[in-house]
C-alpha cells in the first residue's frame, strides 16, 4: 500500500512522469508519434551510411512499435524518390528484401506505407518532379524481388 501511495504522489506531480520515465523506461507504444518518427529518420540514415541491414533490423524491432513500422516503409520510400543515383534505391530496396524475408515488416505495414506514399505522390511531386517514374520503377523492382503483391503494385500511381 504504501509503494501505491508512493507511486500515485510521484506520477501527481509536475515533471513527474517525467522522472518516472527516466527511472522506469516508457518502450513502444508508450513514445510519441514525433519521437518514433525521429528515431526511424535516424535508422535509415544510419543504415544508408553504414549499408548494416542487421543493425537497422534490430534497431527496428528495438523500438517495440510494430504497429508503427509502416512509417519506415513510407520514409524509406520518400527518400528513395528525393535521392538522387542509384544507391539509395537499392540499398533501400536491400533493406526491404531483409526485413520482408524476416518477417518483421508485415503485409499489412508494408501495404500501409505504400498507400500513404500513393496517396502524397501528388505534393511529393511538387518538390520531386522525377518522382512520379522512380516511384514506378521502385514499386515494379519491390514487386519483382517478392517484397509487395500484385494489387498493391497495381495501385501505384502514374502520370
Amino acid at each position: 500500500r504504501a509503494a501505491l501511495d508512493r507511486a500515485t504522489v510521484l506520477l501527481s506531480m509536475t515533471k513527474g512522469g517525467k522522472r518516472i520515465d527516466n527511472v522506469w523506461g516508457s518502450g513502444g507504444g508508450q513514445q510519441s508519434v514525433k519521437h518514433l518518427v525521429k528515431e526511424i529518420d535516424m535508422l535509415l540514415k544510419e543504415y544508408l551510411l553504414s549499408g548494416d541491414v542487421l543493425e537497422a533490423e534490430r534497431c527496428l524491432q528495438e523500438l517495440e512499435v510494430p504497429h508503427f513500422h509502416h512509417e519506415l516503409v513510407y520514409e524509406a520510400i520518400v527518400m528513395v524518390l528525393e535521392s538522387t543515383g542509384e544507391k539509395t534505391f537499392k540499398m533501400i530496396l536491400d533493406l526491404f528484401k531483409s526485413l520482408w524475408k524476416s518477417s518483421v515488416i508485415t503485409m499489412d505495414q508494408m501495404k500501409r506505407g505504400y498507400e500513404r506514399v500513393y496517396c502524397e505522390i501528388p505534393d511529393i511531386n511538387l518538390d520531386v518532379p522525377h518522382s512520379y517514374s522512380v516511384l514506378e520503377r521502385f514499386v515494379e523492382e519491390c514487386f519483382q524481388a517478392g517484397i509487395i503483391a500484385k494489387p498493391l503494385r497495381d495501385l501505384c500511381p502514374s502520370r
